[in-house]
């Protein structure tokens, strides 16, 4: 806060304060000319002012409530907050820090997930045949704890991180077997992923199906659980410029003849032999798709060879696709959620997945593309 804008709070504050403080004394001080019946001389239809005392219960909670925004002035940041923290503090990652709303929401959340680790691991982690699992979920916290804390960390620590990430890969495998956190996890799917994946895992257009067996990223446990993690975000370049409209039409047509769905379309073959060429110049689509189109999880770059689309495999969807690229993003969820939560959820995920190898079909080339034209 500005320094302004806590002047201001604290003059209005004590302003406040000293006017209310200022009135009720005044009250009380005040001592009318009484007549001899004891009345004020005021009447009003036939009403006479007496001058009584204010009730005593109502002078206690009147002073108690002055009394009170004095206590508050000290044990909160009320007084020049930019200045003045207030003695009162809370627990925030196991050290003790003055208090303020952040501080006091981050400790509520702390105390609540405390209660849901202890559940986790006793009543999940321990059914599962899982509970190895807690010690690395005590190193992960309190490498992620010293992540938080440092202005500048530890060149090696975001690996140590992703190491212990890794080594909760096993666990999951086995959580992902067992119905009570499967129970869990389809409830965090619900409450976080099912706005964009839909109720059932099978995604929609630009968002994943992920009960299949196809996955940009890898589908493996540690997979997903990096995912979950980090996030990942995605992005196909506009090649319009580069390659110009003919190109985009020729790369296309070479696209559509190697993917899976190709014998639905009457493909130009002198089209798809220049798509062809394009395709492979070693700066173009061939250094993420790779020599045989099948894409690369380490980038994230799809396999063209099957027949399953993110926005959609037929001619005028790739011709869009490769004039203006594409880009997705999926949040990390990390922060959001935690270790414990993003187990459950990778253990669901991992346990919607198609786990049957895929088939190694091999893209036709450009003769066979000419026997399918014809």
């Amino acid at each position: 806060m500005t320094f302004f804008w806590s002047s201001w709070i604290t003059i209005l504050s004590i302003m406040c304060w000293a006017a209310i403080l200022g009135v009720l004394l005044m009250v009380l001080k005040y001592k009318p000319e009484l007549e001899d019946d004891g009345t004020t001389g005021h009447a009003y239809d036939g009403i006479k002012e007496y001058d009584k005392p204010l009730p005593k219960w109502w002078l206690v909670i009147f002073f108690g409530s002055i009394a009170w925004g004095v206590a508050y002035w000290v044990f909160f940041p009320g007084i020049f907050p930019s200045k003045w923290e207030g003695i009162a503090t809370v627990e925030v990652d196991g050290e003790t820090v003055p208090w303020t709303s952040k501080n006091e929401l981050y400790s509520e959340l702390e105390s609540n997930n405390k209660v849901f680790t202890d559940n986790f691991e006793k009543n999940i982690l321990a059914k599962a045949d899982a509970s190895g699992a807690t010690e690395t979920l005590a190193a992960l916290a309190e490498l992620q704890a010293t992540m938080r804390r440092s202005e500048t960390p530890p060149s090696d620590l975001q690996a140590q991180i992703d190491e212990k990430t890794a080594e909760l890969s096993p666990y999951v495998e086995k959580l992902s077997e067992n119905p009570n956190a499967l129970k869990v996890g389809s409830r965090l799917f619900l409450q976080n992923c099912a706005v964009c994946h839909g109720s059932n895992a099978k995604g929609a257009v630009g968002y994943p199906n992920l009960t299949d067996n196809d996955w940009l990223y890898g589908g493996e446990a540690s997979n997903i659980l990096t995912t979950l993690h980090k996030g990942r975000v995605g992005g196909m370049a506009a090649w319009r410029d580069q390659i110009g409209e003919d190109g985009v039409r020729a790369v296309s047509e070479y696209v559509l003849s190697i993917s899976g769905n190709q014998p639905g379309y009457e493909l130009d073959k002198a089209q798809v032999a220049q798509g062809e060429a394009i395709f492979n110049e070693p700066t173009n689509c061939v250094l993420c798709h790779g020599a045989d189109a099948k894409g690369m999880t380490s980038t994230g770059a799809p396999n063209l060879t099957d027949n399953i689309w993110l926005y959609g495999g037929d001619r005028e969807t790739i011709r869009e696709t490769l004039r203006y690229g594409r880009a997705g993003v999926m949040p990390e969820w990390e922060t959001k959620l935690g270790n414990e939560r993003i187990m459950l959820l990778a253990a669901y995920v991992y346990s919607l997945s198609d786990k049957t190898p895929q088939s190694a079909a091999k893209a036709p080339t450009a003769t066979q593309v000419e026997t399918t034209a014809n």
